[in-house]
């Protein structure tokens, strides 16, 4: 649940930045994949933080 959170915020997060700076289409896109894939890691490593912890 928290990789698919963390990916969604990531996405918003990049595109919205990109757009603040300026960015055309591609950099919007860019910006929000890697951002997506970013915050998917960080969602990825919170799961298993707290399924370690309920063990």
């Amino acid at each position: 649940m928290f990789v698919l959170l963390g990916a969604l915020l990531g996405a918003i997060t990049g595109g919205t930045l990109a757009k603040k700076r300026g960015g055309k289409r591609a950099d919007i896109l860019q910006y929000g994949a890697v951002y997506a894939m970013i915050f998917a890691i960080l969602g990825l490593f919170i799961t298993l933080i707290i399924h370690r912890m309920a063990l």
